[in-house]
């Protein structure tokens, strides 16, 4: 059994996973498409760029992270049931997106959220030195987001799906009373909560371009990481914070549900209830760690190429 990931190159995690994916299972995965009996379709949106025959000569197993149905237009329908007329088996990173598939398809969906490597994420105990490494303090409470807020058309527009409008909401409120707080960003397309940020003179760094070592430092100095997304498919940061023994709460998207605990969920009508439980969230991140968070994904492609 030979797997074939299709190729990405959109600086996105995705390009990890794929990268990792070839790096532990090269004894079942191969870079040329002709000699794969499976093509994994990891990035569905670039399906195209496979050719016809090999999806019709091949297993196909294809890869959907969420679907925003407010924005399923008539052609991203029909876009779908062509591209799915060559899928063997589908595979989902949560149960919400597995529910929402269900709705487009009879084809088999197997639920499984992407591994977390435990050799880029992991806890730090010395957190001052972290602190005085990046010039910050200890007498601040550090509250983490580390993904995209912004639209990339204009790069005013909030991107609502990820709603950073509520993790402006979220801030302002009293559950941060008493607290001298301080929010930490990195990555780009920040320009909408930096200035939602600088109008209500919440104080803020903004790290731009890390890479992976010092996003798991910063993961470490958080007192809170606040997840306020609207639709998600995973996201990643719920493992991140899990396996980093990172402070997190999360409105009930994609995996949150699965990993962190029912008191970590948020209710937007009613957040100051959720409080983080880092001892459960370990826990259950535990599972998908590097080698154990790949055996559920080689029996999936076990059962295609069988079937």
């Amino acid at each position: 059994m030979q797997i074939y990931l299709n190729k990405i190159k959109e600086s996105w995690v995705v390009d990890r996973f794929k990268s990792e994916w070839y790096e532990f299972n090269e004894d079942i995965s191969t870079n040329k498409i002709n000699k794969a009996d499976i093509v994994w379709l990891i990035t569905p949106w670039l399906w195209r760029n496979v050719k016809k025959r090999n999806l019709k000569n091949k297993k196909v197993v294809c890869s959907i992270y969420h679907i925003d149905f407010e924005k399923f237009a008539f052609e991203d329908k029909k876009e779908f049931e062509e591209r799915d007329s060559f899928v063997d088996l589908y595979h989902v990173i949560s149960e919400k997106t597995k529910l929402q598939l269900q709705k487009l398809t009879n084809k088999e969906i197997i639920s499984i959220p992407f591994w977390v490597n435990q050799n880029i994420w992991f806890p730090i105990e010395d957190k001052e030195s972290l602190i005085k490494k990046y010039n910050l303090s200890s007498e601040k409470y550090y509250i983490g987001s580390f993904q995209r807020d912004t639209e990339g058309v204009d790069l005013k527009s909030p991107k609502l799906i990820k709603g950073p409008d509520r993790f402006i909401e979220i801030l302002s409120s009293d559950y941060f009373a008493g607290k001298n707080i301080e929010v930490i960003l990195t990555g780009k397309r920040r320009q909408y909560i930096i200035s939602e940020l600088e109008e209500r003179k919440i104080p803020y760094k903004y790290f731009e371009m890390v890479d992976f070592d010092e996003i798991n430092e910063l993961y470490n100095i958080l007192n809170l990481y606040i997840v306020s997304s609207r639709v998600e498919g995973g996201p990643q940061a719920i493992l991140e914070c899990g396996i980093t023994n990172t402070p997190i709460i999360s409105t009930d998207v994609g995996v949150a549900s699965e990993i962190l605990s029912p008191k970590s969920i948020i209710d937007m009508e009613n957040y100051s209830d959720a409080k983080p439980d880092i001892d459960y969230a370990y826990k259950e991140s535990q599972q998908f760690t590097i080698p154990e968070g790949f055996k559920r994904y080689r029996e999936m492609f076990r059962k295609v190429n069988e079937s």
